[in-house]
């Protein structure tokens, strides 16, 4: 803005300046005009005087020179006086040879030639002659001739004087207009300035610029304006940015995974329920192409099939992710704007795993509770009538039967057992008995507890613990089930002869254990389902073993209680390694460690 007060200021000076000096010429023309016309009119009075004077004082023969001469010193000119052939009889007086050539050659040109002209204007060096001249007439007769001559340098000098008052008045003028002129343009420019300034910092994104309005007049209304354009534009900018923020929100927190697909195939958003389902980072998705980047083929179709129909689909889709396998209802929106303009696609996943699960469950849970009591059932029943039906009598049947039956019952307690215990983990309600404990003491009695059980299948077990104490917080009882059950599983699936080995890790903030066997292993496509309610790898080994199916689900339970961590890797046919990372304790608190 500063430009526009300067451009405006120079226009503005030099409109003064052309004004002033148009009326300084003028000034100057009127008032030397003015002045030659009055001089003019002057030596035509004193020349009149003389001829009169002249005339009637006898004319050119009886004049007296001492007057003449008198009155052309009162009247500062100069008086000569010719007869009528151009003879000068008087002269009262000359300034140089030069001039007095040039008087005598206007004589002769005013004689001869009998000019009309009575006045003649000569320049030369130094100062300019203005010439008069006048007939004498005696009764009616010229008799001679009456030339007043006289220097302009007074006219000059009077012209100078005219334009120094005029250049002194004009500059004051001046001067006092420029000082007029730079108040009256920063006092209009200025709102102007405060208005631009506030347009700027409007087009910046700063909408609570204002500026400082105060008068009605023109000026002032444009910074009025600017002001209620201002507020207009905060107040639009906050409902904005409300409606955006209620949108971010509601788009993040939906509990469902978006994906937003434009037109041309890449993916422009991508919401904090998706990135928490597949554990997925915005910048591996964002603005890539949704093939290159999306590895699950069905959801891929998904998409191709709603850019191919433009109609809305529905799926269920099964897929692995990590351990666990996941159900989704995904659902393909194509998103059309005005006049049918294709957008792109919008791709919405529920989460229905749990409800899955549960649908599952309950079909598993009646199902394998029926199948896993049927046969102990079947089992005790078919025995006792085989007693009953005379085998009593015999006592080494006797005796092979009630052990088969006892067996059996054993079996139907520890599966009620483990599903009452599974069922109070599930519960809301459950609580775990933290304590302070040395991990490293707990699993050297697990490992003491289960030696013979290896020992008995000529399995070597193995125990490379962490040198020093390694202190968490947890309940010591859950614990120790949990790698009783993870081990216990190793011993049953690792063939005679094989190795079962216990690793302990501690990091500075977590602590790992590690349990691995040469047994039979685990198929790629199993791991997920091997924590599931009643799952087996291998059924008849399962059963044969004394297991429920029930274990590895009360482990997984056991270890998200405590905020840890169960992690699974397998190859078939070669063995299994299963991962406890569970949180340490860095500090040691008051107290005596539980498990010493």
């Amino acid at each position: 803005m500063t430009k526009f007060r300067t451009k405006l200021l120079i226009a503005l000076i030099t409109l003064i300046i052309s004004v002033l000096v148009g009326l300084g010429i003028l000034l100057g023309q009127l008032f030397k005009s003015y002045y030659l016309h009055s001089f003019n009119e002057r030596l035509k009075v004193e020349k009149n005087l003389l001829s009169f004077y002249i005339e009637e004082n006898g004319g050119v023969s009886s004049f007296k020179k001492q007057d003449v001469s008198q009155i052309s010193d009162m009247l500062n000119v100069r008086a000569t006086i010719t007869d009528k052939e151009g003879k000068i009889l008087y002269d009262s007086g000359e300034i140089n040879d030069s001039k007095s050539n040039g008087l005598e050659q206007i004589i002769q040109d005013v004689i001869k030639k009998k000019t009309q002209q009575e006045n003649r204007f000569e320049e030369g060096d130094g100062y300019d002659l203005h010439y008069y001249w006048k007939a004498l007439v005696k009764n009616g007769q010229k008799e001679g001739y009456i030339f007043l001559s006289t220097k302009t340098n007074e006219l000059n000098q009077a012209y100078g004087q005219i334009w120094w008052i005029l250049s002194i008045s004009l500059g004051i003028a001046l001067v006092v207009i420029l000082y007029l002129g730079i108040r009256i343009t920063s006092r209009y420019t200025k709102p102007i300035e405060e208005a631009a300034n506030v347009a700027i910092e409007l087009a910046k994104g700063n909408y609570r610029a204002r500026t400082s309005a105060n008068k009605l007049d023109e000026t002032e209304m444009l910074g009025t304006s600017i002001n209620r354009l201002a507020m207009n534009l905060q107040e639009l900018v906050k409902a904005q940015e409300m409606q955006q923020d209620r949108l971010t929100v509601l788009i993040e927190n939906i509990g469902t995974g978006l994906i937003l697909i434009d037109s041309r195939g890449y993916i422009n958003l991508i919401n904090k329920g998706y990135i928490d389902f597949f554990h997925v980072s915005p910048k591996q998705y964002l603005n890539k192409l949704y093939y290159e980047v999306i590895d699950e083929k069905e959801i891929c179709q998904i998409v191709a099939e709603v850019f191919r129909t433009e109609q809305k689909v529905r799926k269920q889709l099964l897929i692995p992710l990590q351990i666990e396998r996941k159900y989704f209802d995904v659902y393909g929106v194509p998103i059309i704007g005005s006049n049918n303009v294709w957008k792109g696609v919008l791709l919405v996943f529920h989460d229905i795993t749990e409800l899955k699960k549960l649908e599952q469950m309950r079909k598993d849970f009646v199902a394998n509770v029926s199948h896993e009591l049927k046969t102990p059932v079947t089992s005790i029943k078919g025995f006792a009538e085989t007693l009953m039906d005379g085998a009593k009598n015999n006592q080494e049947t006797l005796e092979a039967f009630l052990s088969i039956i006892l067996k059996e019952s054993e079996r139907l307690q520890t599966l009620i057992q483990d599903l009452l215990e599974l069922s109070k983990i599930e519960q809301q309600g459950f609580k775990l008995n933290l304590q302070r404990l040395d991990l490293d003491h707990l699993l050297e009695e697990v490992i003491a507890l289960l030696t013979g059980k290896a020992q008995a299948k000529n399995i070597k077990i193995e125990y490379n613990n962490f040198p020093g104490q390694v202190l968490i917080k947890g309940d010591i009882d859950r614990l120790k089930q949990v790698f009783i059950n993870l081990v216990s599983n190793s011993i049953n699936y690792t063939p005679d002869g094989g190795s079962v080995k216990v690793v302990l890790e501690n990091n500075r903030d977590h602590v790992r254990i590690h349990v691995l066997d040469t047994g039979v292993g685990i198929e790629k496509e199993e791991i997920p389902r091997i924590f599931e309610r009643f799952y087996r790898v291998d059924r008849a080994r399962s059963r044969n073993s004394g297991g429920t199916g029930l274990g590895l689900a009360i482990v997984k339970h056991l270890v998200e209680a405590h905020h840890g961590n169960i992690i699974v890797r397998s190859e078939l046919g070669k063995g299994s390694e299963f991962i406890i990372e569970l949180q340490n304790e860095n500090e040691l608190l008051d107290g005596e460690i539980i498990g010493k």
